[in-house]
């Protein structure tokens, strides 16, 4: 049963849980001008990345990442999943003690950030502890709800924005291609749990690919709000640039004294669907290690547990800072490798097969 529609959905929360974050400091921070030409040209390099892996993968009917890498033997596997095992925990434990931040310095100020993270991970690991199908439509419940009172804030942001600012509209300065940070600003571009859905949970890649399109706006929102109200300069001084945007907003007449935290409430929702799809490939990735004895809630809350310890001795935001910098070069490798390498043993199994007949 094609379960695209489902994906779809899945797909654009997880990246509406980021993307407002950590996105815009990173794109701010390596582009001075013409904001629109880097987030595009990163956009295409996700989109087209996208169309190389789901292409591999479409050429290994009935089987997962896992499956495929294991054809190939072991020590291929390990050197290609391992660094992505490695990088989505920690991807996790940052963003859970980014986000956990962003949460107390809004509405929580007196609530330790110990209880936050903790919060946040019981929650996602309830529902990673759930079959992948049961995700899916846990996804679609917190869309259906919760979407539509994102859209509700995204509009009412462009309340205080001084047009004025978007210009120059062009630049000839492309250096932030060389920019580490710019690198950085890709892991909103997730989609590697794409390999991992199949043969459970079967999709139509050309919707996937189509339907992908409709992120660009809310990368271009993300980044041009806080440029648009404060100025290029005043937002680079930002650590959460489009938070601080958002919490100018005036609405008298809504029932929360901030539409922040009307925001907050709305994307942790989605934040926490990305925390559990991120560990459920974890827990995929370790079903296939370890023995079957080892059940798998056992292997959830011991992932959650690694997650929320890291999160824990994180000190402060200058160290997130660092450690986002640190697992670019991670996130860089399992961003380019992963899919091109599944699109070369696609490649060699349809020779195969064709020498074969």
């Amino acid at each position: 049963m094609d379960r695209s529609i489902q994906v779809i959905i899945v797909h654009i929360l997880i990246h509406l849980g980021i993307v407002f974050f950590i996105f815009p400091t990173t794109i701010i921070d390596c582009t001075k001008e013409a904001h629109w030409i880097s987030i595009l040209l990163g956009f295409l390099l996700h989109w087209f990345l996208i169309y190389i892996y789901t292409k591999g993968l479409s050429r290994f009917e009935g089987q997962n990442l896992m499956d495929i890498y294991l054809q190939y033997g072991k020590l291929l596997t390990a050197i290609f999943l391992l660094p992505l095992f490695v990088y989505l925990s920690m991807l996790a434990s940052v963003t859970i003690r980014a986000y956990a931040e962003t949460i107390s310095l809004v509405f929580l100020s007196y609530t330790p950030l110990w209880a936050t993270m903790l919060l946040i991970a019981i929650i996602s690991a309830f529902i990673s502890s759930l079959d992948i199908h049961a995700l899916f439509r846990t996804g679609i419940l917190m869309g259906v709800i919760f979407f539509p009172l994102i859209l509700f804030v995204l509009c009412m942001a462009f309340q205080n924005v001084d047009w004025h600012y978007v210009f120059p509209l062009w630049s000839n300065d492309f250096s932030f291609l060389t920019n580490p940070k710019y690198m950085e600003s890709t892991f909103a571009c997730g989609f590697m749990y794409l390999g991992f859905i199949q043969p459970s949970i079967r999709y139509n890649r050309k919707k996937i690919l189509w339907w992908s399109i409709t992120l660009i706006p809310f990368y271009l929102i993300a980044v041009y709000i806080p440029v648009l109200t404060f100025g290029e300069d005043t937002a680079a001084k930002f650590y959460f640039p489009f938070i601080t945007a958002v919490d100018t907003i005036d609405i008298t007449w809504l029932m929360f004294d901030r539409i922040t935290m009307f925001f907050l409430l709305c994307t942790v929702t989605f934040f926490m669907l990305f925390v559990s799809l991120t560990v459920w490939v974890n827990t995929e990735i370790l079903k296939r290690c370890l023995p079957k004895t080892v059940r798998t809630p056992y292997i959830v809350i011991a992932l959650h547990l690694l997650i929320f310890i890291s999160g824990i001795k994180i000190r402060d935001l200058q160290e997130v800072d660092f450690l986002f910098d640190v697992n670019a070069w991670l996130h860089t490798y399992n961003y380019l490798v992963i899919p091109f390498s599944i699109y070369i043993l696609g490649w060699i199994s349809r020779r195969k097969a064709a020498t074969a007949v």
